[in-house]
């Protein structure tokens, strides 16, 4: 049985024996591949070996060399991870050469679960508010076990480079925006000053996902809720885990969740306080200073989907694989993002926070 991927083919029959010699289960068993939707950075294949399921991850046909580094690097981050508690799919076996499939890829444990990007929430969750509360609870949760993982002692000495994290930040990002930018972008300037001016002296660095949120991980199914496994690990490194926790937490307006529940409905969810004091439960690290990486978590999202949204504005609303949507739900969002970062800023005073301890 051969795949089709675009120009490129994936011979099921060589990527059987492969599995048998990575003793991955269902030995013996003929691969039976099915390609899956959701991949935004590279290919994702359902694998069925007789019972058994696996999951394949690799670039495109078209991959450029940053996105194949980008899929060797996540390889790297999943193998540090494994024996540690960070829900996530366990890798089974990985091939960094690229040697079999003209490509690098692994293939990784199949998550039995749900997305909350699969249509919101499922029931209990949907109608039933106590439940509800715990999937914010285990969010935050995922994020408190990423940062306490011992990342040195994991492998993962060069992942990253977290000397100077914060300094680098407001310079990168907007470095950044300056490739694509497409139009003003109210209060950016204001919540860039105030992210040099209050940058902390310390903190206590960490594995850091880059882009944690509802939208990136994934649920057991029924209640209570249950954290099954965090998932697209493109943006990852070695940084300031905090950042992280503020991710989190881009849908609360102070201590509630904000009414438009940001893409959402948080209705129900625990206050800011709750879960800040669940993530320092967990992680061992202060949060004590939190307002500094809301506005950088909500000034940086801002930047980042700003890069989707001039793709579509430099497109034109007549290419067939333009959605407007994207224009639509983006554009606003984005200007909130960035209003967001500037308020809190000028309500905050301004010195040097500590991060961490």
């Amino acid at each position: 049985m051969v795949v089709s991927r675009g120009e490129a083919r994936l011979d099921s029959g060589a990527l059987s024996r492969w599995l048998d010699e990575n003793n991955a289960p269902g030995h013996g068993e003929k691969a039976v591949l099915q390609q899956l939707g959701g991949g935004s950075q590279n290919a994702l294949y359902l694998i069925r070996r007789g019972g058994e399921r696996m999951v394949l991850r690799m670039p495109g046909p078209r991959a450029d060399k940053a996105r194949i580094d980008g899929l060797l690097r996540e390889i790297r981050l999943v193998r540090a991870l494994s024996g540690t508690d960070v829900p996530h799919a366990e890798l089974i076996a990985a091939d960094d050469a690229g040697d079999l499939l003209g490509m690098p890829f692994y293939v990784m444990q199949a998550i039995e679960g749900w997305s909350p990007m699969d249509g919101g929430w499922p029931a209990p969750f949907d109608t039933d508010l106590a439940a509800r509360r715990g999937l914010a609870f285990q969010l935050v949760e995922g994020a408190a076990k990423l940062g306490r993982v011992d990342w040195r002692a994991q492998g993962l000495e060069g992942f990253g480079r977290p000397d100077g994290f914060h300094e680098r930040q407001v310079d990168r990002w907007l470095a950044f925006l300056d490739t694509y930018r497409v139009r003003e972008l109210p209060g950016l300037d204001v919540a860039a000053d105030w992210l040099r001016r209050n940058r902390p002296n310390h903190y206590t660095p960490g594995i850091m996902h880059g882009d944690y949120q509802f939208a990136n991980v994934m649920f057991a199914h029924g209640a209570p809720a249950k954290l099954a496994a965090i998932v697209d690990w493109e943006m990852t490194t070695v940084g300031d885990p905090l950042l992280d926790l503020a991710w989190c937490l881009l849908g609360y307006d102070g201590e509630h969740p904000r009414s438009d529940g940001f893409y959402l409905d948080l209705t129900g969810m625990p206050t800011r306080s709750e879960l800040l004091a669940h993530y320092e439960k967990v992680s061992g690290l202060s949060t004590e200073n939190i307002d500094y990486y809301l506005v950088l978590a909500n000034w940086k999202l801002g930047i980042v989907l700003e890069k989707t949204y001039a793709a579509a504005v430099r497109a034109g609303p007549d290419k067939a694989n333009v959605d407007p949507k994207i224009t639509e739900a983006f554009g606003p969002m984005i200007l909130q993002l960035i209003a967001t970062a500037a308020e809190l800023a000028q309500v905050l005073p301004s010195g040097r926070p500590t991060a961490g301890r």
